[in-house]
């Protein structure tokens, strides 16, 4: 299985596309929020499975805050992180996602990527493929593949 992980795009599709042609065929997309009325292109532009939460800037949207879903034996557990203050570090989303049992905790909102593993969580932001704030400002993303055991490697990908 190969998923593909963006987030911050907000309502800007150019480098997405370009990332979404670079990166097919892939199985899932799991989109950190801030998408700003785009999840319709999003989804469109994938032709596969699409999981989208809301960011702060998606007013008006009925996507969910959160999600948590399962991907063979791994429990995901997906936001924007804004809520819990990710902006300041990854310390209260991270406690969040170990007390619900997450493997895998995605989130957006700082538009820098961040990939660490602590105990059994490993804890993950793409960054933003609009407006990157890493330093080099290269839009970013993660691909996670299945690897040969059942788990999953992940790796930070620039654009």
């Amino acid at each position: 299985m190969k998923i593909l992980i963006v987030s911050d795009t907000h309502g800007r599709h150019d480098i997405l596309r370009k990332v979404i042609f670079k990166e097919k065929p892939f199985d899932l997309l799991l989109h950190a929020g801030d998408v700003e009325g785009g999840e319709d292109t999003i989804r469109e532009l994938t032709g596969c499975e699409c999981k989208i939460v809301m960011g702060n800037n998606d007013y008006f949207s009925d996507l969910p805050a959160e999600l948590e879903f399962k991907i063979d034996a791994y429990k995901f557990f997906i936001c924007h992180g804004h809520r819990y203050g990710v902006s300041m570090g990854a310390d209260r989303y991270r406690e969040e996602a170990e007390s619900r049992g997450a493997d895998y905790a995605i989130f957006g909102h700082t538009h820098k990527p961040y990939l660490a593993k602590e105990g059994k969580l490993t804890l993950m932001n793409p960054g933003s493929l609009s407006y990157p704030r890493q330093e080099g400002r290269d839009p970013s993303y993660i691909i996670m593949e299945t690897d040969e055991k059942g788990g999953f490697h992940i790796a930070i990908k620039n654009f």
